[in-house]
């Protein structure tokens, strides 16, 4: 499928975010976002977890290489998740810098603050549930370096996030953003479903790709920009000496995360979107479900690899 790619409270306060974005933070315990981080874009499986970092690892030098951090730096990871890239800034900034990790998700912000403890990084951490586009709680010009990765996707004001990167950053400042272009790979017909390939069973891949395609349309977040977008707002922040770099595959043969599909129909593709099984039950009857997965088990057991369409953009940019 061209599409969307994998980039402990009380009653009283929980909160609705069945539609909520990356701009609004979030209070209850387990939400979308640690529900995904933790579990959902792995199934659990140590395999499918082990072969996903070892791209993550790619994207997170990538954005750190381009910050160009040095000893002593203050760096802030806007939606830091489980702090891929913070805790290796950490490494960077050195014993006299610091890194803030700032997320919607206050379970996530709890795993971060578990784990800088329990490796007695604790004070050199500072920790801010806060969204992208208002990142109340960080000073005017207080940090040297802004990353985020995979973060605006989900953001709709995404204007009003460049300028509170531009707002928090000291002069000559570097922000270092990734995200992927999901506007290049929208779900095109086909006969690749999420690197899988259905050609046999396009009919019932045609309702699966509706299934996805209604949880948001072409103004949602997810799909609303391109990386010209990028270096748009960044300009229009106030941000100097942009550079760019842009990378598109199409149909490139890759290794499938799993080759187990009881597995990988758990997996979902990002935090707004249903896994294969939640997919399945929504689009197809009992009968499709079974052509559909004896179809993509014999894929798998083929040893066919799969076919990875992805566009990709990273961004760097001084603040004067």
């Amino acid at each position: 499928m061209r599409g969307p790619r994998r980039a402990g409270a009380g009653r009283a306060s929980r909160v609705d975010h069945s539609r909520r974005g990356y701009g609004e933070a979030v209070t209850t315990n387990q939400d979308r976002w640690a529900r995904w981080v933790l579990q959902r874009r792995d199934a659990g499986d140590v395999r499918v977890r082990q072969r996903g970092a070892s791209q993550m690892a790619v994207y997170r030098a990538g954005v750190l290489d381009r910050a160009a951090v040095t000893d002593g730096d203050v760096l802030l990871d806007v939606g830091t998740g489980d702090g891929l890239i913070g805790f290796a800034a950490l490494e960077r900034v050195g014993p006299g810098g610091q890194v803030i990790f700032s997320d919607i998700s206050a379970e996530l912000l709890a795993e971060c603050r578990r784990r800088a403890d329990a490796d007695g990084l604790l004070e050199r951490c500072r920790f801010v549930q806060v969204g992208a586009d208002d990142l109340r709680g960080v000073a005017d010009r207080s940090v040297d370096v802004v990353t985020t990765r995979s973060v605006l996707i989900y953001v709709q004001r995404k204007q009003a996030a460049f300028a509170e990167f531009f707002r928090i950053l000291r002069p000559g400042g570097r922000l270092s953003i990734f995200e992927p272009i999901n506007r290049f790979t929208v779900m095109e017909e086909g006969d690749c479903l999420f690197g899988l390939d259905v050609a046999a069973v396009a009919d019932l891949a045609a309702k699966l790709r509706r299934a996805y395609l209604s949880v948001g349309t072409e103004q949602d977040s997810m799909l609303n920009f391109d990386e010209r977008d990028l270096l748009r707002w960044a300009q229009a922040a106030g941000f100097t000496a942009l550079e760019l770099d842009y990378r598109a595959e199409i149909e490139v043969a890759e290794p499938l995360p799993s080759t187990d599909w009881d597995v990988l129909k758990k997996t979902a593709p990002n935090p707004l979107a249903p896994t294969f099984e939640e997919a399945l039950a929504q689009a197809l009857t009992s009968q499709e479900r079974d052509r559909f997965e004896e179809h993509v088990r014999a894929v798998l057991a083929s040893g066919m690899p799969g076919r990875k369409t992805l566009a990709t953009a990273y961004l760097r940019a001084i603040r004067p």
